[in-house]
């Protein structure tokens, strides 16, 4: 204690970095210690790379499977954290009241929302390492360049990001998690991820290839696979559904 008895250091809040950087640590940790979560993450994505690519199951086109593949995979990973897995964990925090709580302490709402962010992102990043690093094993010869690469992998997670969000804020955890699982299987067949696209008719295509995960997978594709500049198209839909998705969760997100 000084002389004038004040006490160093002083109580109160840390800055909104510092807690932010602590609650994605966290939200983190928790994220890779969940067994489901992992299994969505990481196991799903590898084994449908690995088996698609060394057995011929579906009509991929010229050229090795791996190829047409990979890029796919890496979308489906991006879904399955930022939107599926988020979506899944944020609904049960909100029935059990930990959103309340967290509401309630000095990390503000658009801090745990950034924190969340972060965590998301940086699973991500595990994952692509992991999954080109099985792919280029497997094969794979990736053309194009990262900017496009990047560009759509953050817009996609951005896309995911709101739906998956605007999902937990609004139905019960129960309704969440079956919603999101569904929608996962449902995108996994449909989404041009591990099934082309021109296999579905000519009417389903247009419909299909204005989902987020089309947009991601098909970009992705696009420049990995063909080498390709930036893809403009995959992009603008990417971004609409980012802001319609995020806009919305914004509005119609309850804490309780």
């Amino acid at each position: 204690m000084t002389a004038t008895g004040t006490y160093s250091p002083q109580p109160g809040a840390a800055p909104p970095a510092r807690m932010i950087a602590a609650q994605a640590v966290l939200e983190t940790k928790m994220l890779l210690r969940n067994g489901e979560q992992l299994l969505l993450t990481v196991v799903i994505p590898t084994l449908l790379l690995v088996l698609f690519s060394t057995v011929d199951v579906v009509d991929t086109g010229d050229g090795a499977a791996v190829d047409f593949l990979a890029p796919g995979i890496l979308a489906l990973a991006v879904m399955s954290t930022a939107f599926t897995g988020q979506a899944i964990a944020t609904g049960f925090e909100r029935r059990y009241g930990v959103l309340k709580r967290l509401a309630a302490s000095p990390l503000p709402r658009w801090g745990l929302m950034t924190a969340k962010t972060l965590s998301v992102l940086v699973t991500e990043v595990l994952q692509v390492v992991l999954l080109t690093v099985i792919a280029l094993m497997l094969g794979w010869d990736p053309q194009g360049g990262a900017l496009a690469v990047v560009a759509l992998l953050a817009l996609g997670t951005a896309a995911f990001s709101g739906l998956g969000l605007l999902m937990a804020g609004t139905l019960k955890a129960e309704a969440t998690l079956a919603a999101a699982n569904l929608v996962f299987l449902l995108l996994l067949v449909g989404g041009g991820v591990v099934v082309p696209l021109d296999k579905f008719p000519g009417a389903a295509q247009d419909v299909l290839g204005l989902l987020p995960i089309a947009a991601l997978s098909e970009g992705l594709r696009d420049v990995l696979q063909h080498g390709g500049g930036m893809p403009w198209a995959d992009l603008g839909i990417l971004t609409a559904w980012a802001v319609a998705g995020l806009a919305a969760a914004g509005k119609f997100f309850r804490w309780e």
